[in-house]
Parts: structure tokens; C-alpha cells; sequence
């Protein structure tokens, strides 16, 4: 069975970390480089960096942070916001990025998946999807959870699959930032309807939602933010629990 990987977040606007609810009232969570160093040091699995203000401002992601970034980490490491093009992925894996995650512009051009897929391997790629449960539906939203798209959150997940994405980033719009627990719900259906691994995000208010998600979905990792950068649960503490839950981490 693969382990299960802890995978803390970097949500990054104007170079520095920040975390907010729902997509929205963002606060300064500290200096992303630092932070970095210090969950590589706890023993997360992976980082995740994500420029969540990139596709709104119709911007590249700041290439020079990922650089320094990388520069400190030796654990995988994924980057999102402002992809939509093989010479920018070209660029943020020559600037040490391991990964790279896309949303809005596999949702504008399908197609893109797998020509990313094609050029650089799917082991690389990574699509972001934000859902929200909306009207009774459950809906894609793109371009920083500001807009809603009539695409179905199972269906487009299966689409990706075919299309080439080696992994799915889920985040539940509806949990984010309220540590109120993963949705287990919406990542139970997605993450049993594909076959590439899932990562469960939006919603870790504390370590049981971990071993909840891990436990009731197919999950292969499970993303937080603010109960890391605001050590609330330190990554190592979170694994130790996990352990004694007899769930198979890193």
C-alpha cells in the first residue's frame, strides 16, 4: 500500500504566504522560504506552492522565488498559478520545481493536459481542482474559486485522467480555511472514481480530520495550510498520531 503523504501549502500573493477562508480574507501567514525550510525540516512529504493571484492578475508566477525556494528543499515540490504554456512549465522545472499544477487554463484548453502530459511525462502533472458544492451540484470553479463553470467535479476528473494529469489536487471550496474537517464526501467520490492518486485539501483543522480522510477515502495525500504555518499541529506531531492510528505514513 503507498504511504500517505503530508503535504503542506504556500498559498503566495506578493511574494509572501497567506492564508484566508473560503478564498477569501487573506492574512499574512510569513516569508515563504522559511517556512519551506522549516517543513522540509518536520518531515513533510512534498510542498505545494501555489500563486493564487497569477491567473486573476493575467500574470507568469514569480519564477525567481521558486528558484530560491527550491534552492533550500530536497523534498518534491509543486507549482501552480499562471500555467498555461509548455515554456512556462519549461521555465518553473528548470527553476527546480518537480511539479507543476494547473487549473483554469486546463479548464480554458483541455487540451493542454496532454500536450504537458506528452512533452514532460504526467509524473509532473498536476491539475488543481477547486470545487463548491453549488445549487445541489457539484461545480469547477476557476480563476481563484472567483468564477463558477458548468463542469461537473467527478466528470471533469475523469476527463483529466484520460487527457494525461498524473495527479488530482482537490480542494473543497466549502472547507477551506474553516478547519472543520476535509469533505470527506466530495473527495470519497472523486478519489474513487480515478485511478491517478488524489490529493485531499481544504478543511484540516486538526490531526483526527486526517486520519478520517485517510481512512474513508482513497486519498494518497492530504494538503493543509494555516494549521501548519500558525503551528497548530506540527507536521511531525500529525505523523505520530497518524502512526498510532496504524495509518502507513512517510
Amino acid at each position: 500500500m503507498l504511504k500517505k503523504r503530508i503535504i503542506p501549502c504556500l498559498d503566495i500573493k506578493d511574494g509572501t504566504t497567506v492564508k484566508g477562508v473560503n478564498f477569501e480574507g487573506l492574512r499574512n501567514a510569513g516569508d515563504p522560504i522559511e517556512l519551506a525550510v522549516k517543513y522540509e525540516q518536520e518531515g513533510a512529504d512534498e510542498l505545494v506552492f501555489l500563486d493564487i493571484t497569477a491567473t486573476l492578475e493575467d500574470r507568469k508566477t514569480f519564477v525567481g522565488l521558486v528558484k530560491d525556494i527550491a534552492r533550500n528543499l530536497s523534498i518534491p515540490f509543486t507549482v501552480g498559478g499562471g500555467i498555461s504554456s509548455a515554456e512556462d512549465v519549461r521555465k518553473l522545472l528548470e527553476a527546480g520545481a518537480d511539479k507543476i499544477s494547473i487549473n483554469s487554463s486546463a479548464v480554458k484548453n483541455p487540451q493542454l493536459i496532454h500536450e504537458l502530459s506528452k512533452e514532460f511525462g504526467s509524473q509532473c502533472i498536476v491539475v488543481a481542482i477547486d470545487t463548491r458544492l453549488t445549487h445541489g451540484s457539484d461545480l469547477v470553479y476557476v480563476r481563484g474559486g472567483k468564477v463558477a463553470t458548468n463542469l461537473n467535479t467527478i466528470e471533469w476528473a475523469k476527463d483529466v485522467v484520460s487527457l494525461g494529469a498524473g495527479e488530482i489536487l482537490l480542494t473543497s471550496m466549502d472547507g477551506d480555511g474553516t478547519k472543520n474537517g476535509f469533505d470527506i464526501r466530495i473527495t470519497k467520490l472523486v478519489s474513487e472514481a480515478v485511478s491517478i492518486p488524489v490529493i485531499a485539501s481544504g478543511g484540516a483543522g486538526r490531526a483526527s480530520d486526517f486520519v478520517q480522510v485517510f481512512n474513508e477515502t482513497k486519498a494518497t495525500g492530504a494538503l493543509a495550510a494555516s494549521i501548519f504555518h500558525f503551528n497548530e499541529v506540527p507536521v511531525q506531531e500529525l505523523k505520530k498520531q497518524l502512526r498510532t492510528q496504524k495509518i502507513s505514513v512517510r
